[in-house]
């Protein structure tokens, strides 16, 4: 029997607020989970968006992942409105990813560095899932899960990442069973390297652009574009945020901080669909 009769007695208009358990919101969502796993290791109150935000963007980078692998699977199947449909997705998720940056892209150094201490040596890029996002781009290295090592399952998962064909390496594959010329070297390569941009992959890339703008090769290579342009820019606004918090100093974790932020932002991800476009 409801502890709140009247409520019932309201009608439907009314939502149900008597459950014998947890509200089927909080099983579903997990929201007393998430709302407590924010514990501060200094007395800084601007210590608390800092955690926050690096834990939404783990969330933005877990359901980017799962986006990319939807649509490589896809891919791999031939299965093109799948594969687009998360891709579409994705743009959007990426927008949400790079729009986290906000809170923090006015830290000044002495703001960062009255909880800079708390981090140790933790840094950004010991992170396991935007490891797994880059991988997915084409950006490999084995050097890479060295970090991971002492948690076997996060290590497993990066190491089968490492193996399994990119996006990029499944859109030239759907490429080449729609008969274009990708080189056999391109097709057959090891895929736990780092991808390398090919002459042959961008001339048919030329092609296809002076052809039928219309067409679901071409549509594909636009949505590919669009992910490397949000990924470009999540790599510039980072390179900014870090550069107004820390300057030239050397990173957490022992990284080159901006210097190495630098290096990454000047690269593009799906080479041959941005150099192709200048012999269009």
């Amino acid at each position: 029997m409801s502890q709140y009769p009247d409520a019932q007695a309201a009608g439907s208009d009314t939502p149900n607020l008597d459950f014998a358990g947890t509200t089927p919101y909080e099983d579903y969502v997990q929201a007393d989970v998430l709302t407590h796993l924010q514990h501060t290791l200094s007395d800084d109150p601007g210590e608390m968006v800092f955690l926050v935000t690096t834990q939404v963007m783990e969330l933005w980078f877990t359901v980017i992942v799962h986006e990319w692998e939807t649509a490589a699977k896809a891919l791999g199947a031939d299965d093109l409105p799948v594969a687009t449909d998360a891709l579409k997705r994705s743009l959007r998720e990426l927008e949400a990813l790079n729009a986290s940056w906000r809170p923090l892209a006015h830290l000044t150094p002495a703001q960062f560095n009255s909880y800079r201490s708390a981090l140790g040596e933790g840094s950004g890029f010991q992170s396991a899932m935007y490891r797994r996002m880059e991988f997915l781009l084409g950006d490999k290295s084995a050097s890479m899960l060295v970090p991971h090592r002492g948690a076997p399952r996060v290590y497993a998962e990066l190491e089968k990442a490492l193996h399994e064909p990119s996006l990029y390496d499944e859109t030239l594959r759907l490429l080449a069973r729609r008969g274009l010329p990708i080189p056999a070297a391109v097709l057959d390569r090891d895929l736990s390297q780092k991808y390398e941009p090919s002459a042959e992959v961008e001339a048919v890339w030329t092609e296809l652009y002076q052809g039928d703008q219309n067409s679901e090769l071409v549509r594909l290579g636009e949505l590919l574009t669009d992910v490397g342009e949000l990924v470009w820019r999540w790599r510039n606004d980072h390179l900014v945020a870090t550069r107004r918090a820390m300057g030239s100093k050397v990173g957490t974790g022992g990284s080159a901080g901006v210097a190495w932020l630098e290096k990454r932002a000047t690269k593009n991800v799906f080479p041959e669909l941005w150099t192709a476009r200048s012999h269009v």
